[in-house]
């Protein structure tokens, strides 16, 4: 399709996207396990149909994504789709980079419009942008950044899909008389730019998420549900840690969350296993 063609059926698809997630089950989404598909990123690149079955078998149906470059792993979107479809599993979201200093395809910066339209044909509710590199957390680049986040949201939002920002713990120094973090809340909108919110990043930079969620209720619908070691303040399996996710779980509703992703970067462990261990934990607490 050619693009000019694409942006003219948005508004279209993007209703009638909504009308299938709802009669096909979509709703019920949100009772679903997922998993951010960097977790088991070394699997993926030696076997990504048998890694999303092994997935789809542990109970982890739905996913973020991550490491579109004009293509899924290789697979343009279509084939990703008849591969994701056959293991059962739905993609909520998709990370993404910046690409401000660094401009890399399926960027913010480097086609944008592209990615776009393959998250589209996915079927995907989300896409966020994921990290900025540390030469793009400048003071220059902070200042800007809202404006770059808000123009890319209006693109998500025209194909049905909210654009969101996903933090790690360097958000959460001092920018001008607040943090960086509240600077991209405070001069964004909850209609363009949602949040993705990292809670291991935001405890491990001595943060409460409770308190954001009652100083911006609403604004984060995502969450990447992960757990830290007392002592190291290592990346551990969920519950496995220092985290308090009875009480941040508590609090969904006021956060405006919709979908959590388990996620775990590193493990001491097969990275499978760790899986295991998070999902029996989140299970037995009943947090779906």
């Amino acid at each position: 399709m050619k693009r000019r063609h694409f942006v003219q059926t948005l508004t279209l698809g993007a209703a009638a996207l909504q009308f299938n997630w709802i009669f096909a089950g979509g709703a019920n989404n949100k009772n679903k396990l997922g998993v951010q598909l960097y977790t088991i990123r070394d699997a993926v690149a030696k076997d990504l149909e048998g890694s999303l079955e092994k997935l789809a078998g542990l109970g982890y149906k739905n996913l973020e994504i991550y490491g579109y470059n004009g293509t899924f792993f290789g697979k343009t979107a279509k084939e990703f789709k008849a591969i994701l479809d056959k293991a059962g599993l739905q993609v909520i979201s998709s990370h993404h980079g910046a690409g401000i200093a660094n401009q890399s395809q399926g960027s913010m910066a480097m086609g944008w419009e592209k990615a776009v339209e393959d998250i589209h044909h996915l079927g995907a509710k989300y896409m966020a942008c994921a990290y900025l590199a540390p030469n793009e957390r400048t003071t220059e680049i902070y200042k800007s950044l809202p404006g770059l986040l808000s123009k890319a949201g209006e693109q998500t939002k025209a194909a049905g899909i909210q654009f969101a920002y996903h933090n790690h713990d360097f958000e959460f120094v001092k920018y001008e008389d607040t943090l960086a973090y509240d600077h991209i809340l405070k001069n964004t909108s909850a209609d363009l730019v949602q949040m993705e919110l990292d809670l291991y990043w935001i405890n491990r930079a001595g943060h409460d998420p409770v308190a954001y969620f009652e100083k911006y209720p609403g604004r984060f619908p995502l969450w990447h549900v992960k757990d830290m070691e007392a002592n190291t303040k290592d990346i551990t399996q969920v519950g496995s840690g220092t985290i308090d996710f009875d009480k941040i779980f508590a609090a969904k509703k006021l956060a405006g969350m919709e979908y959590w992703f388990v996620e775990q970067d590193v493990s001491k462990m097969d990275i499978f296993e760790s899986l295991k261990m998070s999902r029996d934990y989140v299970n037995k607490k009943g947090y779906l």
